[in-house]
């Protein structure tokens, strides 16, 4: 079976409604403004008649079920801000340590080799 979605309805009877507006006040008007303005209010009559049939097809009953779960949200968003804090936590203790120099060789030079700090 195969389900539509409200909005689909709506969206396709209003678009529907503009075009048989259109049509109508392109047969019926000749002025501009007159197309525009019963163009404007045949559309809003098909958009609130949508809504009109899309409410008496709503199945109430089952619209109570779909009840918010706190708990798990509770818990994810617990874990999330446990994760935050524990890198936070890791994040200062690296910023806190004292870097140590790097130490880099030059190439060998007569069979030595010197250390010499980077800059």
């Amino acid at each position: 079976m195969i389900k539509i979605r409200p909005e689909n309805i709506i969206y396709f009877v209003t678009v529907c409604g503009f075009f048989i507006g259109l049509m109508f006040c392109v047969v019926n008007m000749r002025e501009p403004t007159d197309i525009l303005l019963y163009t404007l209010e045949i559309t809003l009559f098909f958009y609130l008649l949508a809504h009109v049939a899309v409410i008496n097809f709503i199945d109430t009953k089952n619209v109570g079920k779909n009840i918010f779960n706190t708990e798990y949200f509770e818990d994810i968003s617990s874990y999330f801000v446990h994760e935050i804090e524990e890198r936070e936590k890791h994040m200062g203790n690296l910023l806190a340590q004292k870097r140590k120099p790097i130490i880099k060789r030059k190439k060998k030079q007569d069979g030595l080799h010197k250390e010499k700090k980077a800059a």
